[in-house]
């Protein structure tokens, strides 16, 4: 059977992260340095005001912002899996495990990289940086993802995540379980609700336990707040528009803002800021690169969902129009429908839980001959080109700005546009264009901006 809950990062988790020695005084390797800097965080650091990258922690972390926060992602887990087990042995084991495993086990981290840069970009030259808070709220972002990503799942009746079974398709295959299919069923998406809920209270736990001086937490709690509130606005808003067939575009358009732009890139973004105490019209400038920046990414989302290689995108392609997300593209392609068949053929097949490949071709066929396909590449690139405006107006530091605008082009795949043949191809993978100045590998994790 298989079983995905339980990675290697879980297994060692505990050795590794209470059998490692951080020194910053004299680290013995690069790793160690940087290990020091993302597990540790104590002191605080000169932020270098060039065009290049700093040197010392700060600059080891600029290297490579994902791994540090999955290294103080281990150490956090650690400590909760410890005050799990001292609760139950079984609740440990089968939803504390469970959920840091998740965790701990794949993503593209972009949100908690924003955080990073949105920091670094706004820090003055002469200005100290605390590396252990924006790592910590990192690892607070990321266990909120797992929330909003797990009970999406659930939400969607997805089977798959990240090429792995879903977490509550993982619950339901647990060995030991003396009942039938149906209530297999039904006991795996109860336990994967809690699992979201376990980790969004770590989440919580991870900023409460975060060291800031008052001023600075009184602006990361504002932005937090409301991070929170609006994923899960953004969220209903989905879910609401699947069941009352609200298809337009004005609606999309709000449910992509709520779930991508502001939770995705927007918020991240002000959560740097904040840490970096930075001026209010520097902070606007920010924000609204990372809202543009977070619609053009939920576009190219919403392109892989129909068009995407599941083998690449680690789920099944067509799944947005299965589950009936009433999504911008699809919005835009029944707008623009100029036969009645075109347009039976694009409301016939949302919400069709068995969609067919040949169904799943034709809608293919309408998104490219209607020109939805391109106008929302065009879309996404002029989203691009706003997002590069706002950053230069933010007036940020030069060497942390080019590496954010990096990032968002990474994440959004900006400037890949495939041609109409390849997007007519049944399930064409969309070109990623990771670009070599940022961290991130390509469109992150989606099926839902989440």
């Amino acid at each position: 059977m298989r079983r995905t809950r339980r990675p290697e990062d879980v297994v060692m988790l505990r050795s590794r992260a209470k059998g490692q020695s951080f020194s910053q005084d004299h680290p013995r390797s690069e790793t160690e340095a940087m290990d020091g800097a993302a597990h540790a965080g104590r002191g605080r650091y000169p932020v270098h005001d060039g065009a290049g990258p700093p040197h010392g922690a700060i600059g080891l972390v600029d290297q490579d912002v994902a791994g540090a926060v999955l290294r103080t992602a281990r150490a956090v887990l650690c400590e909760k899996l410890d005050q799990a087990y001292a609760i139950d042995a079984v609740f440990s084991r089968d939803v504390a495990e469970r959920l840091a495993g998740f965790t701990l086990g794949g993503g593209s981290r972009m949100r908690s990289q924003f955080i990073w840069w949105g920091m670094r970009a706004t820090t003055a030259g002469s200005q100290a940086v605390d590396v252990e808070p924006a790592l910590r709220l990192g690892v607070a972002v990321e266990l909120v993802q797992t929330c909003a990503l797990v009970q999406d799942d659930v939400m969607d009746g997805s089977s798959l995540r990240r090429g792995r079974p879903a977490v509550h398709v993982d619950f339901a295959e647990s060995p030991g379980l003396s009942c039938g299919p149906k209530l297999r069923e039904s006991f795996g998406r109860s336990a994967a609700v809690l699992l979201g809920d376990l980790a969004l209270a770590w989440a919580d736990d991870t900023v409460a336990e975060t060291t800031m001086r008052p001023a600075t937490r009184q602006r990361v709690s504002a932005v937090w707040q409301a991070m929170r509130t609006e994923m899960v606005a953004g969220q209903y808003l989905d879910l609401h528009g699947q069941v009352t067939g609200t298809r337009s575009e004005a609606r999309a358009l709000r449910t992509a803002y709520l779930k991508s732009a502001l939770y995705s890139v927007a918020r991240p973004l002000a959560l740097g800021a904040a840490l970096a105490g930075a001026a209010a019209d520097a902070t606007r400038a920010l924000s609204a690169a990372g809202r543009c920046a977070g619609l053009a990414f939920q576009i190219r989302d919403d392109l892989l969902g129909v068009f995407g290689d599941p083998g690449k995108t680690g789920k099944p392609s067509g799944g947005d129009i299965r589950e009936g997300k009433p999504t911008c593209l699809m919005a835009v392609a029944r707008s623009r429908a100029g036969t009645s068949r075109a347009r039976a053929v694009l409301d016939d097949a949302l919400g069709r839980a068995d969609l067919s490949d040949e169904t799943l071709t034709d809608v293919r066929d309408v998104l490219v001959t209607t020109g939805a396909c391109a106008e929302m590449e065009d879309r996404a690139d002029r989203l691009m080109k706003h997002a590069a405006r706002h950053l230069a107006e933010a007036a940020v530091e030069p060497y942390a700005g080019n590496r954010l605008l990096g990032l968002f082009e990474s994440v959004t795949g900006a400037g890949t546009t495939p041609s109409a043949e390849a997007r007519a191809e049944p399930g064409p993978a969309l070109p990623t264009g990771p670009s070599s100045r940022s961290g991130a590998t390509g469109p992150a994790e989606g099926g839902t901006a989440r």
